[in-house]
């Protein structure tokens, strides 16, 4: 009944010649500050690197999907082209984007290192996926497809006793004597259903698995690690380790890891697993109440505070994990901080309050329910009940 009041509505803005995105248009402020922040009138995204005016594939991806949920149209259609002609040299099936970009000691503006992250390949393939889905944009679906074949191509590596695995990029992450280096935060489980389900002859549902045994045995002590270390000890076995390069340690990339959980759908195989995996993050918060800023996985010790983005990426985790409470003071204390940041509080010795807003609003947009994962990696943004299919 409500499906049919609301295309009933609809309908009659049209008679009237009122114009249907605008009615659908879902007023999501902390998406629009971010946007007016930082995505230019182009669609480049400003901060998203270290380097003073750099751009990453990952902050592209992240606000391509960002302006998915929010039924941002012309912004989405602004980043994608922008980071098609800039990152992936307008041929997506033959590039994978490159994931730094901005000025040169030349003094040119273009990718500065060529390199792939996979991670934002995976976010980009979905958010076109799904704007194809919701918005009946095709050509958002072939490029995704195009992506995606770059990717099995370049970035899956079949590892011993592990099977078809996401490699973080495309060069530098194999390393002598059977050893690899993975990223726990760049496989999360529900965009690895959908792409699954897109192109059910690739390799996504073998990824999740591994990712799966990634995720769970990977770390230590409860918590997730930045980066891990994969050894193969035979032609069908291997073990995981400390990463060779940044040891056993969990901070900025690791906290994405607990979000991409708090935020898989309750009804995946794996979810309660992962969670249960993960609970190091809830002793460590709760003895304080903030979040550690860097944790190891080898002794479980922590130290140091996380900033606000660690508490909102942690908002769905205590919520999914059955830790309210702590849900709650995580959620309170990120509102406030990227309040003060955003009224220039913020400490001046801080790391850019970028990071922390994009964190924010996957965290404290999934709280305040503009979106959801189903089951099956689809993505459940707050307007589709009344919008969804309905652009031209």
């Amino acid at each position: 009944m409500r499906r049919l009041k609301s295309r009933a509505w609809l309908a009659l803005l049209m008679l009237l010649g009122l114009p249907v995105q605008a009615a659908c248009q879902a007023p999501w402020a902390m998406w629009n500050t971010f946007a007016q922040r930082w995505v230019q009138g182009d669609g480049r995204v400003l901060e998203s690197s270290l380097k003073a005016n750099h751009s990453t594939s990952e902050g592209q991806s992240y606000a391509l999907f960002f302006a998915l949920v929010a039924n941002d149209r012309e912004r989405f259609a602004q980043i994608w082209r922008w980071s098609r002609e800039n990152l992936a040299g307008n041929q997506p099936e033959q590039s994978l984007p490159g994931w730094l970009w901005g000025q040169g000691a030349d003094g040119n503006w273009q990718i500065q290192d060529r390199n792939a992250a996979s991670d934002a390949d995976l976010w980009f393939a979905y958010a076109l996926l799904e704007a194809d889905r919701l918005w009946q944009a095709p050509h958002y679906r072939a490029d995704a497809l195009a992506l995606l074949a770059q990717v099995k191509a370049q970035e899956v590596a079949d590892l011993p006793g592990l099977g078809p695995t996401l490699l973080p990029g495309p060069v530098g992450y194999v390393q002598p004597d059977h050893l690899w280096r993975l990223n726990p935060s760049y496989v999360p489980l529900p965009v690895l259903r959908r792409l699954a389900a897109a192109d059910p002859k690739g390799p996504w549902k073998a990824i999740a698995q591994s990712s799966v045994k990634l995720l769970r045995e990977g770390g230590g002590r409860g918590f997730a690690a930045d980066w891990v270390s994969y050894r193969g000890t035979s032609d069908a076995a291997g073990l995981f380790a400390p990463d060779t390069v940044t040891g056993a340690v969990g901070s900025y990339d690791a906290i994405r890891v607990y979000l991409w959980a708090g935020m898989t759908d309750p009804a995946d195989p794996q979810a309660a697993a992962v969670l249960a995996a993960l609970q190091g993050i809830s002793r460590a918060t709760a003895s304080t109440g903030l979040p550690p800023e860097k944790v190891s996985t080898a002794s479980g010790s922590y130290e140091g505070t996380g900033p606000f983005g660690f508490s909102a990426a942690l908002v769905p985790f205590f919520q999914a994990a059955g830790q309210p409470w702590l849900a709650d003071l995580q959620q309170r204390r990120a509102r406030q901080g990227m309040q003060d940041a955003l009224q220039g509080k913020r400490d001046a010795n801080a790391p850019p309050v970028y990071y922390d807003y994009m964190l924010s609003l996957f965290g404290l947009g999934w709280s305040d329910k503009q979106y959801r994962f189903a089951a099956n990696g689809q993505l459940k943004p707050s307007w589709e009940s009344e919008c969804s299919a309905k652009a031209p």
